[in-house]
């Protein structure tokens, strides 16, 4: 190991140590029912679930268990640390690679994650878009996908390289969500997909 090698792995120890101790005081809060509750960069995020959120999380959740089967490992709202400052994200889908297993401290790895999906809440929209998109992007996830229903459209993002992804793709509701030359390997329909207000005539 050299010393940068040892000075990356304390400063993630650390990392991981002061997220720790963030979200044990959270568990001790009484955050409201319905809430997802994330640290981005350092900072506490509380959000609420609406129906169209879990709706749409849910028509995801289906389309990954046809692909994958019923005992893929599939997340919503799961805590993973990711590259940065403080970044303890619960992403609405994350999909696990086969084989994967948590680390010492009982926790999902960001290495092993190979999708992730987030459906925009009004007041959290701008950390999906961009501090957490730079981080899935640092953590070599491969496919992450935006699903907006406030202006019905989904945001396709793969090919991460240097903090950012190389390709973007923008995909209406009522479109179809291409995947498969991706590791998800699937089209993803998007016609069921609610929305927050009904499309102009």
């Amino acid at each position: 190991m050299t010393v940068l090698d040892d000075r990356i792995a304390m400063a993630e120890s650390d990392n991981t140590r002061q997220l720790d101790e963030m979200f044990e005081r959270l568990e001790k809060m009484p955050v409201p029912e319905g809430y997802k509750v994330e640290i981005v960069g350092g900072a506490v995020y509380m959000a609420p679930q609406r129906d169209i959120h879990w709706e749409t999380i849910r028509m995801i959740l289906w389309a990954l268990e046809d692909r994958f089967g019923r005992q893929a490992r599939l997340f919503s709202d799961v805590r993973i640390d990711f590259p940065g400052h403080r970044n303890g994200f619960c992403p609405d889908v994350a999909k696990i690679r086969d084989g994967a297993r948590k680390d010492d401290q009982g926790k999902w790895r960001y290495q092993d994650v190979e999708f992730v999906a987030e459906v925009i809440s009004k007041d959290t929209a701008q950390n999906d878009y961009d501090p957490k998109k730079t981080a899935y992007a640092l953590a070599q996830v491969p496919v992450y996908l935006i699903a907006d229903p406030y202006v019905r459209k989904c945001r396709l993002f793969t090919h991460p390289k240097n903090g950012t992804y190389v390709s973007d793709t923008s995909i209406d509701y009522g479109g179809e969500v291409d995947m498969t030359t991706t590791p998800v390997g699937l089209v993803l329909k998007t016609d069921g997909f609610p929305c927050d207000r009904p499309p102009l005539a």
